[in-house]
C-alpha cells in the first residue's frame, strides 16, 4: 500500500524484514530505507566554521551523509547531502515563533511546495527532551515524536506508538576523546535513516551545548 504523495509526503509499505507489522517509512526517500537495522555514527567535523558541520558514517566506517552549516547567517540553516554531495534536505529555523521550530525542505530550495516536515518543541520551556514532528497534509496533529534526554545523548524516535530509531552516546575511548558531539543512532528496518539523522541534528540545534 502506498499513500498518495499529494496527501501524505511519506510512503508506507506493509512488509519488510523487521516483521509483518513493520511498515517502510520513507519521508526523504525510499533509497534511505534498508530492510535491516542500520547503525549510524554522527560526528562533528574537527574544523567547522559554522559549528553545524557533521559527517554520518555506517557501521563499517563508510561516509553516508554530510551536514553543512551556514556561518554568519541570521537564519540558522543546515543542508543534508548524500554520498555524492547532492543536497537532499534543507533545514531552516523559524525565528518568529514562541516554540523552537524548524522546517525541512526537499533539496536546497525552501519553497513551500518542497516542505517535507516541521519539527517543534511542544512547550516553550521543558525539562525533558521532546520534539513533535508534523508532515504537511497529515490527518493527525503529530506524526512523529522524539523523547528522552539529549543532554545524556539518549533519545527515542516514535512513529505513533512504534519506536523507529534510538540514539545514545558511543562509549569508546576514541569517541570520548572526540567529545560530546559524537553519537550513535540505531534505525529500525524499513525506516528512512536520512530522516532520523535530520531529526537528531535539529534536536541538537534546539538543545545546543
Amino acid at each position: 500500500m502506498q499513500v498518495q504523495q499529494t496527501f501524505y509526503p511519506f510512503q508506507l509499505q506493509p512488509q519488510n524484514s523487521g516483521g509483518p507489522n513493520s511498515p517502510t517509512v520513507a519521508v526523504i526517500g525510499q533509497q534511505f530505507c534498508a530492510a535491516y537495522p542500520v547503525q549510524l555514527t554522527v560526528q562533528r567535523r574537527p574544523i567547522s566554521f559554522s559549528g553545524g558541520d557533521f559527517n554520518v558514517f555506517d557501521s563499517l566506517g563508510n561516509l553516508l551523509l554530510t551536514v553543512e552549516g551556514r556561518a554568519f547567517s541570521f537564519r540558522d540553516k543546515r543542508i543534508l547531502r548524500d554520498q555524492a554531495g547532492n543536497p537532499i534536505l534543507t533545514m531552516k529555523r523559524k525565528w518568529l515563533s514562541l516554540h523552537q521550530r524548524w522546517e525541512a525542505y526537499r533539496g536546497e530550495e525552501s519553497k513551500q511546495e518542497n516542505l517535507l516536515f516541521t519539527a517543534r518543541t511542544p512547550k516553550v520551556f521543558q525539562l525533558r527532551t521532546s520534539l513533535n514532528v508534523s508532515l504537511p497534509g497529515s490527518t493527525v496533529q503529530t506524526d512523529f515524536k522524539v523523547k528522552g534526554s539529549f543532554f545524556q545523548r539518549s533519545c527515542t524516535i516514535y512513529h505513533g506508538a512504534t519506536i523507529i530509531a534510538q540514539m545514545r552516546r558511543k562509549y569508546t575511548v576514541s569517541q570520548l576523546l572526540l567529545g560530546r558531539d559524537t553519537f550513535l543512532i540505531t534505525v529500525h528496518p524499513g525506516i528512512d535513516h536520512a530522516f532520523t539523522v535530520a531529526l537528531v541534528l535539529i534536536l541538537h540545534e534546539i538543545i545546543g551545548e
